[in-house]
């Protein structure tokens, strides 16, 4: 079940492959993202410190967080993928024109999971081609609904 979507992603980049993975959060942050106060619209993926790590995701503490915690909305967030997964995926991401992305955080079995894109990013003529194709789909279903 998804809690949060980038659909934002889906615009700007070309996502070629997507894979699950688990993140470190901290109590806060669960109970935020369950409340719905999560957004990952500007976040992407990044190899550091041998690890994969999740920036640019907004978290907004609940009010109700406690006194002796400072949260930090933005922190970077520690991405968890098998050691294959990871050596899969460095030499991709270190190639030009690719990137990771976050595409969406969902429940699986209880805990929290984001599921990240390999993507290459999109030339301003690709939105436009894009767009013209989701319109032209519509104008069909319109079309075949009108007639029958």
């Amino acid at each position: 079940m998804s809690i949060i979507d980038n659909r934002k992603a889906y615009h700007e980049y070309f996502i070629e492959e997507k894979i699950e993975a688990g993140l470190v959060l901290e109590g806060w942050e669960v109970k935020a993202i369950r409340a719905g106060r999560a957004q990952i619209k500007e976040s992407y993926v990044i190899w550091q410190r041998g690890a994969f790590w999740l920036i640019g995701a907004h978290i907004s503490p609940l009010q109700a967080a406690s006194t002796h915690i400072n949260p930090d909305p933005v922190r970077m967030r520690k991405l968890l993928l098998k050691q294959s997964e990871m050596n899969k995926y460095i030499g991709k991401v270190e190639r030009s024109g690719y990137t990771m992305v976050a595409l969406d955080l969902h429940y699986c079995r209880g805990n929290i999971k984001a599921e990240i894109g390999l993507a290459k990013g999109k030339k301003q003529h690709d939105k436009r081609a894009t767009e013209k194709d989701r319109e032209w789909d519509r104008e069909k279903q319109r079309l075949m609904r009108d007639r029958g």
